[in-house]
């Protein structure tokens, strides 16, 4: 795991920018298998983005059965999340969805959830007392706002979910923010730090200030700034990562 040190350094990037540095360190598809393809919303984006390891619950609200079949549910879903170590995300699948039925967020449960470690959630469906989840630091990104709690009862835990089209596993490190969130497995944790601050100084010292340089001069010279700029940040890019096949 991430020292809490790392954690904090990648919380000062956007997603977008985690994003550039973990497609250099991934084996699998950037385009295909990192983030959310289905649109979600942060409610809460002056809170800025949000970094932690994932704690996964599956809930179907229109379905009261649930209640009954397992009424301990919730103490044994409670004591998973205090079990795992933080800071966690919740990423909840509501098997209602595309229908919202009820929510499972609210002031309580945000704040129970805060207690135990947990810092915010990615909800597929909805959540409610949006003012007061904010108040008690608690982060969400979800599908829409809505009034009641309906049947919610944790329906099972600890497992492979879907969020807005995007599978996540337990201890997935997933980074969030009002553009969506990334999904990191376990063995590209190590690497995203270091990647993603070398893609972000490179543009920074590349393509941004020779684009900015160039206002007002004529558009051969522009152009030219330009392709010397891509050129450069490309190479440094391949040295970087590519140097004997891995870096």
């Amino acid at each position: 795991m991430l020292t809490h040190a790392e954690l904090l350094q990648l919380k000062r990037w956007n997603t977008p920018t985690i994003y550039n540095g973990w497609e250099q360190i991934t084996s699998r598809d950037p385009a295909a298998d990192a983030f959310n393809p289905e649109e979600t919303r942060d409610f809460m984006p002056q809170m800025g983005p949000m970094v932690g390891y994932a704690v996964t619950v599956v809930i179907e609200p229109s379905n009261k059965s649930h209640r009954e079949s397992n009424p301990g549910a919730w103490n044994e879903y409670r004591h998973y999340v205090a079990s795992q170590p933080g800071p966690k995300i919740v990423c909840v699948q509501d098997i209602d969805t595309p229908r919202v039925i009820g929510s499972f967020w609210g002031e309580v449960n945000s704040n129970a959830h805060r207690a135990l470690g947990c810092i915010g959630t990615i909800v597929d469906g909805a959540i409610r007392d949006v003012d007061e989840m904010a108040n008690a630091g608690f982060k969400a990104l979800a599908r829409r706002l809505c009034v009641g709690h309906a049947h919610v009862h944790p329906v099972r835990w600890n497992c492979e979910v879907e969020v807005f089209g995007r599978k996540v596993n337990p201890g997935d490190l997933i980074h969030a923010d009002k553009h969506g969130f990334l999904v990191v497995a376990p063995g590209e944790q190590t690497q995203l730090l270091e990647a993603s601050r070398f893609m972000d100084a490179n543009e920074c010292e590349t393509v941004i200030p020779a684009a900015r340089g160039s206002a007002g001069l004529p558009s051969e010279e522009i152009l030219a700034n330009l392709a010397d700029a891509g050129a450069q940040f490309g190479e440094n890019v391949r040295r970087k990562f590519q140097r004997d096949g891995e870096w």
